[in-house]
């Protein structure tokens, strides 16, 4: 119920837990719009099925996905990497045209796609992909390699962990020269109203004007290192999003789709 008593439904928003997700939503949750929004959490990809269940009106849900259910989605915001990303690892035993196994954390079907496609066009290999709970020491008993991203990937420190590491934002923009979009705010089309885009810019711009409280609040309380959040939200992940990482989001899906054959289907609200 907001201030003024109202009992006006609110749409219903999934949204991700992750550290990356934090700026977008804290007018969801700091700030006016938590009037506006009734806000749940997920991982990725269980946002995108609430999204296709009809269970969330709209989700934080990953290109790959967006593409596959043929959702609708906002243009202007979203997460994403012009390079390095540092939340999204492949780190592996053996140098990554050897792989032929690969654990994958199956929370984002997008990083997993996007494994593939790096691994396929950069180093030549096909490996079988399998899903396991997020952590590399058990992922590592039974594949060569191991797929984490989010805040189990910021735990990792690629220097210093043993492994080789292939930091897919920055692999992905070596093949390319172009961003590399993770995921977007996405529904089916008609839910996807002026309102509610106004609310979630609204949310975005109030957590991007408090960035440095973010950071401080956030490092705390996941407990990293104040130094790795500040340079992660400031300098690694991008929110704003403009016609060079449309072009880069539409570049990833069709490699996406060609890998998989599978037909198009992302198209903005507008």
């Amino acid at each position: 119920m907001n201030p003024l008593g109202s009992t006006v439904r609110r749409p219903k928003v999934c949204a991700v837990s992750y550290l990356n997700t934090v700026p977008l939503i804290w007018g969801a949750v700091e700030g006016p719009q938590k009037y506006e929004i009734d806000l749940s959490f997920a991982v990725p990809s269980v946002c995108a099925d609430r999204v296709a269940e009809g269970i969330a009106d709209v989700g934080l849900v990953p290109v790959y996905e967006v593409d596959r259910l043929g959702l609708g989605w906002f243009p202007g915001l979203g997460i994403a990497s012009r390079g390095q990303v540092r939340s999204i690892l492949l780190v592996s035993k053996v140098a990554p045209d050897k792989i032929r196994r690969l654990a994958a954390d199956s929370g984002s079907r997008t990083s997993v796609q996007l494994a593939r496609i790096i691994l396929a066009e950069r180093y030549g290999a096909a490996p079988e992909i399998f899903s396991a709970p997020p952590v590399v020491e058990t992922m590592l008993e039974n594949a060569d390699a191991a797929l984490l991203i989010g805040d189990a990937a910021l735990a990792i420190d690629p220097l210093d962990c043993g492994l080789n590491c292939l930091d897919l934002g920055d692999e992905w923009t070596e093949l390319t020269g172009l961003p590399m979009v993770f995921a977007v705010w996405a529904g089916r089309h008609g839910v996807l109203t002026p309102p509610l885009e106004a609310s979630l810019e609204a949310s975005a711009r109030y957590g991007l004007s408090q960035l440095d409280r973010i950071i401080e609040s956030e490092a705390v309380r996941r407990g990293f290192p104040f130094a790795l959040v500040e340079q992660y939200l400031t300098r690694q992940v991008q929110f704003l999003l403009g016609p060079e990482d449309e072009k880069g989001m539409q570049t990833y899906l069709s490699m996406a789709r060609a890998l998989n054959r599978d037909p198009a289907g992302a198209r903005p609200a507008r």
